[in-house]
């Protein structure tokens, strides 16, 4: 909203600084610091609430250490999460913007269902909370709101490449290309890394490519329904999930800034996609409302994010991947989640597998999701917790490298 507040303060009365918002820099640097702020500042007054009102999170008792102490902690703090992103991005993205718009929508849509999750955890006194098919219903109900999206809206566009190539006096036009609607996504580590989804049923002759969605709507749902559970089952230990999720946000805004900036996608040779440079400002806010978070998800937590802030991270990581067209990235990028979701299907497969064998049930882990299989060797849960940070800031750094390695 101030984006366009100071844009008609700059062209009706030449307000001096006014333009400073047309910077997306410095639009992106007060988005960061707005949601920092609101998150330290109003999150304790969050906390406060959510104590006054025994918002407290019930404890399975899973033989743990330290579980005892975590009996009573106030959860749904993922509302903190929300409200420090949105609001700076209310107040300093261009909100005509279809890939703004796509990722306000999952981040309310995806903190409805873990806010009704969690309702129904504590005020329903059920440990279960949402029936498992209806949170996947609403996942999926996103994926098609996000694959329609993606696939069908007339803004969502790449740059084709062009012959010309940058040059000490190149114009825009001459690197640009012409804008086409396409299905192409980045394949990491190969020479001619793009994939388009169309030819998956271009076997069918070309005239059957206009069904792509057929393919691509599915993908989509499977992609933002595998990232927002993993985040999910990532919240175990206190800091885990912010801290893994804010490095895996945090390199995922340097894709957008490199997709979305001519120049740099360019130079490094990468899909140049546009519009998605306004989604820096979305990236930025979350980000910063993910480590103000932390402030108070560290161990000791005085807060947990619960489904409805685990949920929201997820999903929206998804869709921001998905936007970028870096989606193939995810199983290294989202490395932890990853590991900690193949863990429990392992666990659950394995069991299922010697119980109907054997006649008794036998565990690979010593708990699952994996984190609590560490917690059960004896590690202390904020070693656990560090070491997951580095494994995931070292994947973060894979990541960024198969920019040029092909």
């Amino acid at each position: 909203m101030l984006y366009y507040l100071f844009d008609y303060l700059e062209k009706q009365y030449q307000v001096p600084g006014a333009g400073l918002f047309q910077f997306l820099t410095f639009r992106a640097a007060m988005a960061v610091l707005f949601s920092l702020v609101i998150a330290t500042t109003y999150g304790k007054r969050v906390i406060l609430f959510l104590q006054r009102k025994q918002i407290g999170e019930t404890i399975r008792d899973l033989g743990l250490e330290g579980q005892e102490q975590k009996v009573g902690t106030p959860t749904m703090g993922g509302l903190i999460i929300i409200m420090s992103t949105l609001i700076p991005v209310l107040l300093f993205a261009r909100l005509d913007n279809i890939y703004v718009i796509l990722l306000i929508v999952t981040t309310v849509w995806m903190g409805i269902i873990g806010f009704i999750d969690d309702y129904i955890k504590i005020f329903k006194n059920n440990k279960k909370g949402l029936k498992g098919r209806f949170k996947i219903l609403g996942q999926v109900g996103l994926g098609i709101i996000v694959g329609s999206t993606l696939y069908f809206h007339p803004e969502v566009t790449i740059r084709e490449d062009d012959s010309t190539r940058i040059t000490e006096q190149y114009t825009v036009e001459e690197v640009k290309g012409q804008e086409i609607k396409s299905t192409m996504t980045t394949v990491p580590l190969l020479k001619n890394n793009e994939l388009d989804y169309s030819s998956l049923i271009g076997w069918a002759g070309e005239s059957a490519k206009k069904y792509a969605w057929l393919i691509f709507i599915p993908i989509v749902i499977l992609i933002v329904t595998a990232v927002s559970n993993g985040a999910n089952l990532t919240d175990g230990l206190d800091g885990l999930a912010a801290g893994s999720s804010a490095i895996i946000v945090f390199t995922l805004g340097i894709f957008t800034w490199v997709s979305g900036n001519i120049i740099f996608s360019n130079y490094l040779d990468i899909m140049f996609i546009p519009r998605a440079g306004e989604l820096v400002i979305f990236v930025t806010a979350f980000v910063g409302a993910l480590i103000g978070f932390l402030w108070y998800n560290a161990y000791p937590a005085q807060v947990f994010m619960g489904d409805t802030g685990s949920l929201t991270i997820g999903g929206v990581i998804a869709v921001i991947a998905l936007i970028i067209r870096k989606e193939l990235l995810i199983p290294v990028l989202c490395g932890i989640f990853f590991a900690e979701s193949l863990s429990v299907m392992i666990q659950v497969g394995y069991f299922k597998y010697t119980k109907r064998r054997l006649g008794e049930g036998k565990r690979i882990f010593l708990m699952a999701p994996l984190h609590h299989h560490y917690q059960k060797k004896g590690y202390h849960e904020s070693k656990i917790v560090t070491r997951f940070w580095i494994i995931g800031i070292l994947l973060a750094i894979v990541t960024i490298v198969t920019l040029k390695v092909r």
